[in-house]
């Protein structure tokens, strides 16, 4: 656990925040050595933050035991240099029980995703999130995806609520985000966070940058550091043609292959690791390897990737 307020150190995008995939051995059972390995790489490469055990880190996958050795072994390899986040889910017990067991392995804060199965109303999504909050002394990004969608009103309060410093949309509905925004400043004004967090949110990037959203997640950083982070670079100087330019040579070309298959969004990504170097093992069930032709082509787009790097120099 580092000693600066998790929201000082969130606030300042001073580089991409970092989902690190969970690496898994020969037997299927986790590396916590080459899961270090990966952790230190992303950080030397320039994350602004590691949000551990998260969706990317197959967080439905490990058993309490397991997210308690990563999250360890992200703080380890972290070694206080940037916030290590850790995720938080399923029914409200379950979640107070991984907050808790983030707080004792180091974490800095968590990333409360939403609520198991069950679609609640209003009100017992904020007494879910408000009771993970109260949980711990850790800072609580809020999820909102799937079946944990928010009103403006209720983000207010859950900006209201202690703990609570920040809220990731994986929700995409722009006109709702720029709803919650505008209340939220009116109402709980503060340094309350805001996160893109669709999958490869980098294709989405302009549009939050336009609702003065800045933070976000790169899955493309955990196998290709240097083209996120210069995608990064771009779209927080402001050089559009940059930006446009790995939109259309790299990202859509990503998101189009990533659309191919269920459960790509993890397991191409940790296949793209597996392509640069670090075997970090394939994924659990119920996700499935990508087809080899897929692999194929993800290799090709990484090159061309880098090669749309090299033309920028």
């Amino acid at each position: 656990m580092t000693s600066a307020p998790l929201a000082a150190r969130l606030s300042i995008p001073s580089g991409p925040l970092f989902f690190p995939v969970t690496a898994y051995g020969p037997d299927g059972s986790v590396d916590l050595d080459v899961y270090r390995e990966h952790v230190r790489r992303g950080v030397e490469a320039g994350a602004a933050a590691v949000f551990a055990c998260c969706g990317t880190g197959e967080f439905h996958a490990l058993v309490p035991e397991e997210f308690e050795a990563c999250v360890r072994a992200a703080v380890e390899a972290t070694a206080g240099r940037v916030p290590v986040v850790a995720g938080a889910g399923y029914g409200t017990a379950l979640a107070v029980r991984y907050a808790r067991l983030a707080e004792a392995a180091g974490a800095d804060g968590l990333l409360a995703m939403p609520p198991y199965l069950v679609t609640a109303g209003q009100e017992g999504l904020l007494r879910h999130y408000r009771e993970i909050a109260a949980a711990t002394s850790l800072d609580v990004v809020v999820y909102q995806r799937d079946n944990a969608v928010f009103t403006p009103r209720s983000v207010i309060e859950l900006a209201r609520t202690e703990g609570i410093i920040g809220f990731k949309d994986g929700l995409g509905d722009l006109d709702l985000m720029q709803r919650i925004v505008s209340a939220v400043r009116s109402e709980a004004p503060g340094d309350f966070l805001y996160f893109n967090g669709l999958p490869t949110a980098e294709l989405t990037g302009l549009a939050y940058r336009g609702l003065g959203i800045t933070l976000y997640s790169s899955a493309v950083f955990c196998f290709a550091p240097e083209i996120a982070l210069a995608f990064h670079r771009a779209l927080n100087t402001g050089d559009d043609t940059t930006v446009n330019r790995l939109l259309d040579g790299f990202y859509r070309p990503f998101v189009d292959l990533r659309a191919q298959g269920r459960g790509y969004a993890v397991a191409l990504v940790k296949a793209g690791v597996r392509l640069r170097g670090l075997d970090v093992g394939e994924v659990r069930p119920p996700l499935n390897e990508p087809a080899e032709d897929h692999v194929k082509q993800l290799a090709q787009l990484i090159d061309r990737g880098y090669v749309l790097l090299e033309e920028d120099m």
